[in-house]
């Protein structure tokens, strides 16, 4: 299995995605300033993967704030120096949910450890050290049961022919996560089922993490697959001899209605799979789901840069040096044209048939309606 985050304690890297799938190159991450650039600039992605690898670069911040003897005696100063820092985190990106969840989590766990009596601030910091770490094993568990909720799922409800073809958009594997990764790890069931007849995957432009990272994974994996652009996606469904049964996909942010925020692209593919009668899923754990957000309509959409719609980057086509393939970026569209370019964009709930957590599926309820609360019960 692919492991793009490498974590021994006070030491980090990751898996430099911009570079995939032509060089494999971790880098190390030693300050949240370092990750903060890492998850704005997209070397690291994925709602979940962004949450690890922002509270782990803090671990390892105080792992050499402590080696130095430079954590505060205080309690107190020392809450005030992590929550500063997570505080700094959580903008780096503002549609992923994991993100502020973990941080919020992380900070109420320094406030209650600060107030302990004889606490200290290397007390403080161990706390917050053990719980950022216990979230890197969590999350591939939490993955793991996804997929198999998924996987039964997608068998009882979307074929009766004994095996399926599904379709993903983005990348949502081990490269998204921990490991196994939540929509593609809905795949990874099915094929370790023996159940997959073919898994799809979208290019997703404009960031390619389709063409890029999830078929890198699919590759890497042996899974029968099959690369597809995004304006394909129709003429895919309607393909009878094709026989999609069901898109998954996984989620950014999911509403306590429903609605859902993931990757542009994933609304349009809903409202394909609703008019071709397939099943619509969203993958996503519980980190990922919002109770505080109502709906689709409260939730931020980040503005990517221009650039990333007018050039695209990769290796020429057989070049290579001595140091081995060298990066480049073409431009490929008008100088001077005028762009628009969402990161996200919001599914509403009623074209979504279930949301797959690592509890199980969320069905509507009698009223045509999500309740995604009872995740939580």
């Amino acid at each position: 299995m692919l492991q793009a985050i490498r974590y021994n304690q006070g030491s980090l890297e990751i898996l430099d995605q911009l570079q995939l799938p032509f060089v494999e190159k971790y880098i190390p991450i030693q300050t949240t300033e370092d990750a903060w650039h890492a998850i704005k600039d997209m070397k690291v992605r994925g709602a979940p993967a962004i949450a690890i690898v922002a509270m782990l670069s803090l671990a390892v911040e105080l792992h050499t704030l402590s080696a130095a003897g430079k954590v505060p005696e205080s309690p107190e100063e020392t809450q005030a120096l992590i929550i500063s820092k997570l505080n700094y985190l959580v903008t780096s990106r503002p549609t992923a949910v994991n993100l502020s969840d973990a941080a919020r989590k992380l900070e109420a766990l320094v406030i209650s450890q600060s107030k302990e009596a004889g606490a200290t601030g290397l007390g403080v910091v161990a706390a917050f050290n053990q719980a950022a770490e216990h979230m890197l094993g969590k999350d591939l568990e939490d993955n793991q049961r996804i997929g198999h909720h998924g996987a039964e799922w997608i068998k009882a409800n979307a074929t009766k022919t004994g095996d399926v073809a599904v379709l993903t958009h983005c990348n949502t594997g081990s490269l998204a996560t921990s490991g196994y990764g939540t929509a593609l790890g809905v795949i990874r069931s099915l094929s370790s089922m023996n159940v997959l007849r073919r898994a799809y995957c979208t290019e997703t432009r404009p960031y390619n993490q389709g063409s890029r990272l999830t078929a890198f994974e699919l590759v890497h994996d042996n899974i029968p697959a099959t690369l597809i652009t995004d304006s394909m996606a129709a003429a895919l469904l309607a393909d009878k001899s094709v026989g999609v049964n069901a898109i998954v996909v996984g989620a950014d942010r999911v509403a306590a209605n429903g609605d859902t925020a993931n990757k542009i692209g994933t609304y349009g593919l809903a409202v394909l799979a609703k008019y071709h009668g397939v099943k619509f899923l969203v993958a996503a754990p519980l980190t990922t789901i919002d109770l505080a957000t109502k709906s689709g309509s409260d939730i931020p959409i980040e503005q990517r840069a221009a650039s990333e719609v007018t050039s695209i980057k990769g290796p020429r086509d057989g070049a290579n040096n001595a140091d081995g393939v060298v990066l480049e970026t073409v431009r490929i569209a008008a100088p001077g044209i005028g762009v628009w370019n969402p990161a996200f964009d919001i599914t509403p709930a009623a074209l979504i048939d279930g949301v797959i957590t690592e509890v199980g599926v969320v069905e509507k309820g009698p009223d045509g309606e999500f309740n995604m609360a009872t995740v939580f019960n």
